[in-house]
């Protein structure tokens, strides 16, 4: 369990799913209609939902592709942090609404695998936390011209890698949307 006192609690985190980060996705709409799913289920267990959107170059502030998609909409109520890095904690608020909130264990989504997801789940390791990766509700655009292994691959080796993630205290893995198993209250 968390290495963080006194954090009972699970969130999910739904990161990046920008217009402009996940229009050339792979498999784009599957992977949105399943972290709508997520985020159904964890409201339905009254599971804080937490919000980030990146900012930067492409992903100019109150711009078309800054926006969240239009299939996901957040509840006021709910946490939207806003980054301009790829670990989602740095030099942002995530961590202490997440202390707020007790949270010690995160189910991770959105996008993109090979650059904000990776950096955002070490960085919840680093920091102590259980960090869980829904292995079907992340994705990455194909950066194959500069070298890269293809989107599938990417995802694959992700889930792989991080299935077999290990730390003193902490707990890591992977697990498909539809076994999502969010506990009310926790």
């Amino acid at each position: 369990m968390t290495t963080l006192n006194d954090r009972p609690n699970t969130a999910l985190l739904v990161v990046d799913v920008q217009n402009g980060v996940v229009a050339d996705a792979h498999e784009r709409d599957a992977v949105v209609a399943n972290v709508a799913a997520l985020v159904d289920k964890a409201r339905a267990a009254e599971i804080p939902v937490v919000w980030v959107q990146h900012s930067g170059e492409g992903l100019e502030k109150g711009s078309a592709e800054w926006a969240l998609v239009p299939e996901l909409t957040p509840s006021p109520a709910e946490p939207l942090i806003e980054k301009s890095y790829g670990d989602s904690f740095e030099d942002t608020t995530l961590e202490s609404v997440l202390a707020d909130l007790k949270v010690g264990h995160l189910v991770v989504s959105g996008a993109q695998t090979d650059a904000c997801i990776r950096s955002t789940l070490h960085g919840a390791f680093a920091r102590g936390y259980d960090a869980t990766l829904v292995s079907d509700a992340h994705t990455t655009e194909d950066l194959t011209k500069w070298g890269a292994p293809s989107p599938a691959q990417v995802i694959a080796h992700t889930n792989l890698y991080w299935g077999h993630q290990t730390a003193p205290g902490r707990t890591a893995g992977t697990v498909v949307t539809e076994e999502v198993a969010f506990k009310t209250g926790v």
